[in-house]
């Protein structure tokens, strides 16, 4: 696990990445160490299929969800004991925390979701919310305007999306990152994504 340490952290965040890049990717890192200067302490970790394919330097796919949910149980483990816990991730990684805390109430206090995948691009009909009825704790999705993998224009009338809290960035791609035309930077829209981040877990402490 790697901490991007808070100065003086009033929580923490599990953070897992999504299908296509790790824990050192530019969102995650940026993301970690947004939220770490408003005072989130941020523990980023790989799935064990991405620590294979860097070790190989070859793209690998993700392994199926029980061996995901079973890998971020195991991160969890690796929690700093007294501040609150809160856990989510980028598109895959925000997914498998939603999951994980339907399959497993635990200690979690809130679920944060960057880009959550609701349904593969192109096929609407594919949707993953099935186990949303079952999130008993406080979920926010942090979702780009344009995300092929649920658009605004579209979602509110594909699916009902409680209990999740749906933020929309503007003009946001998967990654939340808005074209240029749009008048907003990519560093904008991610300072604003942590922002919100840290209110949810602020007004769920």
């Amino acid at each position: 696990m790697q901490w991007i340490e808070a100065q003086s952290p009033i929580a923490q965040f599990i953070f897992a990445h999504g299908a296509g890049a790790g824990s050192d990717s530019d969102f995650m890192q940026q993301m970690a160490a947004n939220m770490a200067a408003l005072g989130v302490s941020v523990g980023l970790f790989d799935f064990p299929y991405m620590q294979r394919a860097k070790q190989e330097n070859k793209r690998r796919p993700p392994e199926k969800a029980d061996k995901l949910l079973a890998s971020f149980n195991e991160h969890l483990e690796q929690r700093r004991s007294g501040l609150p816990l809160f856990i989510g991730g980028k598109s895959m990684g925000g997914r498998m925390a939603s999951m994980l805390v339907a399959e497993h109430p635990s200690d979690v206090q809130g679920v944060i979701a960057f880009g959550y995948p609701f349904h593969p691009p192109g096929k609407k009909d594919k949707l993953r919310v099935a186990h949303f009825t079952d999130i008993k704790v406080p979920f926010c999705v942090l979702q780009g305007e344009r995300d092929t993998f649920g658009k605004q224009s579209e979602l509110l009338e594909l699916v009902d999306t409680r209990p999740a809290q749906l933020h929309w960035l503007e003009d946001g791609d998967h990654s939340l990152v808005p074209r240029k035309k749009s008048g907003f930077t990519q560093q904008q829209q991610w300072q604003k994504a942590a922002e919100l981040a840290v209110s949810f877990i602020k007004e769920h402490l």
